[in-house]
């Protein structure tokens, strides 16, 4: 097939879990013998022809990647019905971009990686009429943001921004639900988000292909040195899921954990993230060449996620890198019960505590859940099970 694939960001270096799976896709499908045009915006800081997305792609286009004001935000927002997020990557630079590809190439597939470029579907749709026109959806958007808005609806000082996503999560609703009408293919990364999103459409087709990584890129690496009982988080730092989840770990949990410390590992700390830096058992590294060395250097890897959807795959990395695993049940939603068998699953900071406090003080129980963890995603997590699965959708 002759495929163009559309991101929202240059998806190399792979850090962030959309960069990662679009990565893996484009990977797994120039293995599997297609042609691959790659439309991105791009921040302009590297060059895409250095990376190894040349070798995958016969052509890279790069647009700039828009900037919206707060004005113009706030502006939508009283003025329009639209979703923010229906408008947070539009680009009349990109349509023309999108336009002339479309206009000059035939593809068979057009596939559009995660819900902020997905708005293009329609411009594919008018200009592209042949090609087979394919939403691969990271979470369940509306959901997400009904779920962070009833967090923050517990807390009187973040009533506005309850307000605020309780009213994108309406809008978001209308804006997924004709995404997923006029795609001809909807991909969910869990059981959970295909429940949520299966509703949209008139036959209720949603075919779940999870998130994956290329296991073998976890086996060995260089430990980074970290404090005793170092706790590890991975992510992108300024994500509100992470960053609730975060602070609250280091608010409720970490105070019950005298001897531990807690390693922040990601791009972009939020202001509220950097100031945990403040406590002397907190360390924020901001963005890092590689997760890996921080994951080989852990004593737990800790996912106290209380919202969000999707697969975590910073819960893969984690188990590709044998780590023991504590996570809320939210954050292994999505993951199989093999792979939820594999770490500790822990709710409340009580709960957290002692599942934390019982691997800190058994290596044993560390390396045994660090090995299944392994085993279990090499099975049902790396790219070379995922892709026959993608194929498939594909071929309808």
């Amino acid at each position: 097939m002759n495929c163009l694939i559309i991101t929202a960001s240059l998806p190399y270096p792979p850090a962030s879990g959309g960069a990662l799976r679009a990565y893996g896709i484009l990977h797994g499908l120039h293995e599997a013998g297609h042609m691959l045009t790659l439309l991105t915006f791009h921040d302009g800081r590297s060059d895409p022809m250095q990376t190894p997305l040349a070798t995958l792609c016969q052509q890279i286009i790069t647009v700039a990647t828009p900037t919206r004001t707060r004005s113009a935000r706030l502006r939508d927002l009283v003025f329009t019905r639209e979703a923010d997020i229906a408008r947070r990557l539009y680009s009349a630079e990109f349509v023309a971009a999108l336009t002339d590809l479309l206009t000059h190439h035939t593809f068979d597939l057009i596939q559009f990686e995660g819900i902020e470029v997905a708005g293009y579907l329609l411009v594919a749709k008018r200009l592209a009429p042949q090609a087979r026109l394919c939403f691969d959806n990271f979470n369940a958007e509306a959901e997400l943001q009904r779920l962070i808005a009833r967090r923050d609806g517990r807390t009187p000082r973040r009533w506005p921004a309850a307000v605020y996503s309780t009213l994108q999560s309406r809008r978001i609703n209308q804006f997924e639900g004709d995404l997923c009408r006029t795609a001809d293919d909807v991909i969910a990364v869990s059981d959970e988000d295909a429940a949520l999103l299966r509703p949209y459409t008139p036959t209720g087709r949603i075919t779940v292909v999870p998130s994956g990584i290329f296991v073998d890129q976890y086996e060995h690496g260089e430990r980074t040195a970290l404090p005793p009982h170092a706790l590890v988080f991975t992510g992108k730092m300024d994500y509100r899921p992470n960053v609730d989840a975060v602070l609250w770990f280091a608010d409720e949990i970490l105070p019950l954990l005298p001897d531990a410390h807690l390693v922040i590992v990601g791009q972009q700390p939020s202001a509220r993230v950097q100031a945990l830096t403040a406590h002397e058992r907190v360390q924020v590294t901001g963005a890092v060449a590689s997760v890996l060395p921080y994951l080989q250097g852990a004593a737990v890897y800790i996912a106290p996620l209380r919202m969000g959807s999707g697969t975590r795959l910073k819960l893969l990395e984690a188990m590709a890198a044998r780590c023991a695993i504590v996570a809320t049940p939210l954050a292994a939603s999505g993951l199989s019960a093999a792979a939820k068998a594999a770490m500790c699953i822990a709710e409340s900071p009580h709960e957290f505590t002692r599942a934390i406090n019982k691997l800190l003080h058994d290596a044993d129980k560390r390396h045994s859940l660090g090995e299944q963890a392994h085993e279990i995603v090499r099975q049902q997590y790396d790219w070379s099970v995922l892709i026959p699965r993608l194929l498939e959708v594909y071929r309808g």
